[in-house]
């Protein structure tokens, strides 16, 4: 099995809401994007976010310490 990123697309009126998930650590950001934008667009917009996200927390912690896995509602 290989780890990636999960993208949610929910259409809100004239935007779209799109999630990335990255599959390993549980981490998730949002993006607001026009709907006119591309689907791969949508996903590089919140792929850089992500990474960007990832990066800071990489800092945050150390190296050995496993991520902080969520809450599940």
């Amino acid at each position: 099995m290989s780890a990636g990123v999960l993208f949610e697309f929910v259409q809100m009126g004239q935007v779209m809401r799109v999630a990335a998930i990255d599959e390993i650590t549980g981490t998730e950001v949002i993006v607001i994007t026009p709907l006119n934008a591309t689907r791969l667009q949508m996903e590089r917009v919140a792929m850089a976010k992500l990474r960007r996200k990832l990066e800071s927390d990489q800092g945050d912690q150390p190296i050995d310490k496993p991520p902080n896995p969520g809450r599940y509602a």
